[in-house]
């Protein structure tokens, strides 16, 4: 019998068909991948599942049963639970009390039986949690674990997990795969949406392909690769990018040493951040989320002054220079969030046009005409779908994180800062923009890039640093770099 079964789901924003006749299997007791670039409907698709969206046609059926979902108090009724990358924990609750929370029907609780439940379960299914703590005090493998808890607690049997490892170092995936695969063995079902392939063919039984609102395929991972899952999602053979070789150690042109930056209460957010970059050089900066990326994002940037420390190029003191006095020195510097660093009621031509306006004025007017051909131009190098006078708004992501790494490249930079450049990309937007950065390096730019995505930072970096609350815990060699390595660096244990 199959676990879940969706049949011919129709779901329509508008004019937009974010599913078009879909149809799913679950069986029992596997762990079925979701995969698709971003809009191809997998989000969608689950959200009805568990209730949070209603398809406009189609049947969904549970364990044989034909059921009705309105929603997610249905959805768990039916055995279904959900697992997001934003836990929706309460952090000054302990965990029995998340766990609990919204499931019981008792009007007073004692803190000694729900702790005791929750052992019980932690027990059952063989996931490890402290019954007593605070969710504030945890990791964010622990939360996860703690969601997952919660999930099976209220009998979920079916579970959905939505891109399950994009806030774990490698150590905890690791520990989320075993988990997974156990209580699969003891009945559970899973379904598994991820954008990492390499995860997918881990630990993964099956795969579904959505492309456009579609399936284009169902397949066994043992039947299939990671080319031919790629080509399935984007419609071409090519996929990955890798640096060709290391480069020679160079003169830095880029010298950033002992970046403190202090927070609120005097704690340090920074605390001294050192490391350069030379010539025709990729130096990643690795870290699980909410480490100093963003902090040292905005510093680097010019968006905030440091409490101490000295930023140089080329021997220059550029610490305290404002945004646009740092891009007039030769650096290009692309936002950790690319609504952040543009104006989504803008055009596109305007927006490119944002960072260099005072070199489109003649005689005190602005050069509308000159911003329209130089943004015609830039789109075309970028290979950017979109038109000069497109409302920015109205692009992908994808789009929109071309004209924002457009505008920071159309100048021929000596230093480029990229701060998670491919964060919410699908596959070959991804793939476009990784490309791009070794373009840079080729052409000889100092690369700076700070990426949550480990993959990443392993296929484009020459050196890695490894950013942990606040500081640098090492700097080596990528070709010396394992995932294993720098996950501890990352945990904080090396």
């Amino acid at each position: 019998m199959l676990a879940v079964e969706m049949k011919h789901i129709n779901k329509t924003f508008g004019p937009v068909k974010a599913n078009q006749d879909v149809s799913f299997e679950l069986e029992q007791g596997e762990i079925h991948a979701l995969l698709g670039e971003n809009g191809a409907g997998k989000t969608t698709l689950m959200r009805i599942l568990y209730g949070l969206y209603r398809a406009d046609s189609g049947e969904i059926v549970i364990n044989g049963k034909k059921v009705t979902i309105h929603s997610p108090k249905d959805a768990i009724a039916a055995g279904i639970g959900m697992v997001t990358q934003h836990f929706t924990l309460v952090p000054t609750l302990t965990v029995a009390e998340n766990i609990v929370l919204g499931y019981s029907n008792k009007m007073v609780l004692s803190q000694k039986e729900i702790e005791k439940d929750v052992a019980q379960a932690s027990e059952k299914y063989g996931i490890p949690v402290d019954p007593s703590t605070l969710v504030k005090n945890l990791s964010v493998g622990e939360r996860q674990r703690v969601e997952i808890l919660k999930a099976l607690y209220r009998n979920a049997r079916i579970l959905i997990m939505d891109e399950p490892t994009a806030v774990l170092v490698p150590q905890e995936v690791d520990v989320l795969f075993e988990s997974l695969v156990r209580l699969v063995k003891s009945g559970l079902s899973v379904i598994f949406i991820s954008h990492k392939l390499v995860e997918v063919m881990t630990v993964c039984d099956r795969i579904t392909v959505l492309r456009d609102g579609k399936v284009a395929n169902t397949v066994k991972k043992s039947e299939t690769t990671q080319v031919d899952l790629a080509k399935m999602m984007v419609g071409r053979e090519t996929f990955g990018v890798q640096r060709q070789s290391a480069r020679e150690a160079s003169e830095p042109v880029y010298e950033v040493t002992e970046i403190t930056l202090e927070g609120k209460h005097g704690r340090k957010v920074l605390d001294k951040v050192t490391f350069n970059v030379g010539v025709g050089e990729i130096l990643g900066i690795a870290g699980v989320s909410g480490n100093g990326q963003g902090e040292l994002t905005e510093v680097l940037n010019g968006l905030v002054k440091p409490s101490s420390g000295t930023i140089k190029i080329n021997g220059k003191d550029i610490t305290c220079c404002s945004p646009s006095a740092i891009s007039d020195c030769g650096i290009g510097r692309t936002p950790q969030d690319r609504h952040e660093g543009t104006i989504g009621e803008l055009t596109v031509a305007e927006n490119l046009a944002l960072e260099h306006i005072s070199n489109y004025h003649r005689k005190g007017m602005l050069d509308r005409k000159k911003i329209q051909e130089d943004a015609a131009q830039t789109i075309q190098e970028f290979q950017i779908k979109a038109s000069p006078g497109d409302q920015l708004r109205k692009l992908s992501g994808g789009n929109m994180q071309k004209v924002v790494l457009a505008r920071a490249l159309s100048r021929k930079p000596k230093v480029l800062i990229a701060s998670q450049p491919t964060r919410g990309l699908d596959v070959g937007a991804t793939e476009y923009v990784r490309n791009r950065l070794l373009k840079e390096r080729e052409r000889g730019t100092a690369v700076v890039l700070l990426s949550e995505d480990l993959d990443e930072v392993l296929a484009l970096s020459d050196r890695i640093a490894v950013i942990y609350e606040g500081s640098i815990r090492g700097i080596i060699p990528a070709v010396e770099a394992t995932p294993e390595k720098l996950g501890l660096l990352m945990a904080g244990a090396a």
